[in-house]
């Protein structure tokens, strides 16, 4: 039971989310918090980032029928009901909104849902209609570390913008070369990824480069904003540097073996994005 909910909650995303609200807060607080607003920030977010997931996981459980790579989630095969799954995720996300918006801020809770909304209502079913898709999912996804500067900040300044647009912008990557790995299970399903439609190969590879060059420069702002250092800012740009470098055997060659070289370079990406951010308070 316990391995069923952890697999639909989407424990992965959440620790994503979790991680990049992180970093909106501690670069919005700039190394002065209260531990306890940290705290009732973390477990909102988690609750509402949660319950989105599993209402997903609601929406798309027939599409998911279809891929072979998501056929055994725990809803297509009944291993949890869906009834049940709706019952938790529409709780998840009340309780959430409700402690962001009772023990953090209105703003922080308003763009919570605002992310929700966005990525139940308006990305979800997208992904049946156009490729563009990825880019309309990659706003709520760059929003949680938008939610972790205005949880510690109460305001919409521009460090917070800045962290979105880095997110957004490293969305792209890392989102389109999980669509070329899984092209034929998204063909089977009927979902319009990018790599699926007519030229839709050369125009990933047009995508990825796009958004891994422009990534460069926008993963520097933090500290032409004022809310980092030196140490951010050469790591940074040296970061993205070497992201988009694990992008280019994949725009020379479009094979599998690239696209997870994105993926698993993505991966990273935050994690040693928030170290840095770490160094560069405390030396």
């Amino acid at each position: 039971m316990v391995k069923n909910l952890i697999e639909l909650t989407k424990i992965r995303i959440g620790f994503l989310v979790l991680t990049t609200t992180v970093i909106g807060f501690y670069l919005g607080a700039q190394g002065s918090f209260s531990s306890s607003l940290l705290f009732y920030t973390i477990i909102g977010t988690l609750f509402s980032s949660t319950g989105g997931s599993i209402i997903n996981n609601v929406i798309e459980v027939d599409s998911d029928k279809r891929m072979d790579r998501t056929k055994n989630r725990v809803l297509p095969t009944k291993k949890l009901s869906v009834n049940f799954a709706l019952f938790l995720g529409l709780l998840s996300i009340a309780l959430g909104l409700s402690t962001l918006y009772f023990k953090v801020n209105a703003l922080t809770a308003l763009l919570s849902m605002l992310t929700i909304a966005l990525y139940l209502l308006v990305y979800t079913p997208l992904k049946r209609v156009s490729w563009i898709n990825t880019s309309i999912g990659a706003i709520p996804g760059a929003i949680p570390p938008l939610g972790g500067w205005t949880a510690a900040t109460n305001s919409l300044d521009l460090g917070g913008i800045a962290l979105f647009l880095i997110l957004f912008f490293w969305q792209h990557p890392h989102f389109y070369a999980i669509a070329f790995m899984y092209k034929e299970d998204y063909s089977k399903a009927g979902l319009k990824m990018l790599p699926v439609v007519e030229n839709g190969v050369k125009r990933t590879v047009l995508h990825i480069f796009l958004h891994a060059l422009i990534l460069i420069p926008i993963s520097t702002l933090p500290f032409f904003f004022g809310v980092s250092g030196r140490v951010y800012f050469v790591g940074a740009y040296l970061l993205s540097n070497i992201y988009m470098l694990c992008c280019l055997p994949f725009i020379l060659e479009q094979s599998r073996e690239n696209a997870v070289l994105i993926f698993k370079t993505s991966i990273y990406y935050f994690p040693l994005l928030f170290f840095l951010i770490l160094a560069d308070l405390f030396i």
